[in-house]
């Protein structure tokens, strides 16, 4: 089972739930906000444990 994160959309602040594919390791993709459709870069990297850490940027901020 694939782990989900709870982010905030840069854009809208509203939450949105994010399965995280957590076996390709350090990644950095382009997802489209639930809520209000814009693009979110999201920003994954696997720390000490290999657990995941979710950062999500607008892509002006990227």
């Amino acid at each position: 089972m694939l782990p989900s994160a709870e982010v905030f959309c840069p854009y809208c602040g509203e939450p949105i739930e994010l399965v995280i594919d957590d076996s390709a390791g350090d990644q950095r993709y382009i997802e489209d906000c639930q809520v209000c459709c814009r693009p979110i870069v999201v920003a994954v990297s696997l720390d000490e444990d290999g657990e995941p850490r979710v950062d999500v940027f607008g892509e002006d901020e990227a």
